[in-house]
């Protein structure tokens, strides 16, 4: 797992596509102010997976409720001491504020993997995502 999936807010909005190591894009959806929850911002991203691409373990900003929705293909995943489990296109999972995302990555080696990671997060938090540093 040699890079992470998403990046800092400020980078993702302002870069209309962004590739990373390792055979996967992040391109940024949208980001807007919840209107009935001052301070609280709804942003997302799609991140594409080319076969075997993966990401390294990671934790999201801290107020990050995440909600990361299958578009195309089998995605590994694994949130903090749950199993690893494979999701499919159609298949979802969440991950709480806090959570460490141990693996994500494609599940296969010869197919592209698509995700659409949607964020409900403290409108300041400008950093979403940072790689485990060990």
């Amino acid at each position: 797992m040699a890079h992470h999936y998403l990046l800092a807010a400020a980078a993702l909005l302002a870069t209309p596509a962004l590739a990373a190591p390792q055979n996967t894009t992040v391109t940024p959806q949208f980001a807007h102010a919840i209107p009935n929850i001052p301070g609280k911002s709804l942003k997302a991203v799609v991140v594409r997976y080319a076969p075997g691409g993966t990401s390294p373990a990671h934790h999201h900003a801290s107020s990050a409720f995440i909600y990361a929705y299958v578009l195309e293909g089998e995605i590994r995943s694994q949130v903090n001491d749950e199993p690893a489990r494979v999701y499919h296109a159609g298949e979802s999972w969440y991950e709480t504020p806090g959570a460490h995302h141990k693996v994500s990555e494609n599940a296969s080696k010869t197919k592209p993997a698509k995700l659409l990671a949607v964020f409900v997060v403290d409108s300041a938090d400008k950093v979403l995502t940072t790689p485990d540093t060990h």
